[in-house]
């Protein structure tokens, strides 16, 4: 059975973050990774959000997607 897809907000939240579109705009407005900084090692994230974000993307797991869009979106700049 497929999983319905996580949205960013839904993973702003799950990482205990302030996850209206305004405190969204926001995150991204202030933080932000150079092209070769990974992004479980940026220094913004606590322990355990780090944690969290490695083992999704190693184990391509339910929150992969919704990672890679944060981990992009942080490399923009």
């Amino acid at each position: 059975m497929d999983m319905p897809n996580k949205t960013l907000a839904e993973l702003f939240a799950q990482l205990g973050l302030d996850s209206d579109p305004s405190s969204i705009d926001t995150f991204f407005a202030t933080h932000s990774l150079d092209h070769d900084a990974k992004l479980s090692e940026a220094p913004f994230w606590n322990a355990s959000q780090a944690a969290f974000l490695r083992e999704e993307i190693l184990e391509d797991a339910e929150w992969a997607p919704v990672v890679d869009e944060l981990n992009a979106r942080l490399h923009e700049r």
